[in-house]
């Protein structure tokens, strides 16, 4: 096993762990979403490609620019799973082999919170992307 493998396998582990100390509900699915970076969009489309028939649906990939002024390109290969670790290590394997053969970066994963308490469409951002609870009133009390 490779160190990048390794590591990763490790991220799952602890942060498998995190969510289930916070409370998120394992028996249900989550939704995981793997990034991928290129400066080298053709190569990208290619790891997408790849992504695609390894059984993850693939989002359309974006154009970033980086503080430096230079340009990325990304899109996230996502799966909706349970949180169970040897699943997830076999993804880091499959994801990996991807992103060495089209040489492109493998960026981690990340989920949502799922639960009683989880935010859902209830609560809602306003214009400015702060966070406003629909339960918290503006004078700070709860119902």
């Amino acid at each position: 096993m490779n160190t990048e493998a390794q590591e990763w396998y490790e991220f799952n582990e602890e942060t498998i762990q995190a969510l289930t100390d916070d409370g998120t509900d394992i028996s249900q699915p989550h939704l995981i979403e793997h990034h991928f970076a290129s400066q080298d969009f053709d190569l990208l489309e290619k790891a997408a490609v790849d992504a695609f028939k390894g059984e993850f649906e693939v989002t359309d990939a974006e154009e970033l620019i980086l503080d430096d002024g230079g340009t990325v390109f990304c899109f996230d290969a996502v799966v909706e799973k349970k949180l169970d670790l040897k699943e997830f290590n076999k993804d880091i394997d499959k994801l990996l082999a991807i992103a060495a053969k089209h040489k492109v970066h493998y960026d981690g994963w990340g989920t949502y919170y799922v639960g009683d308490d989880a935010i859902n469409d209830e609560d809602v951002f306003d214009d400015e992307d702060d966070f406003i609870d629909d339960d918290f009133k503006s004078n700070g009390s709860r119902d």
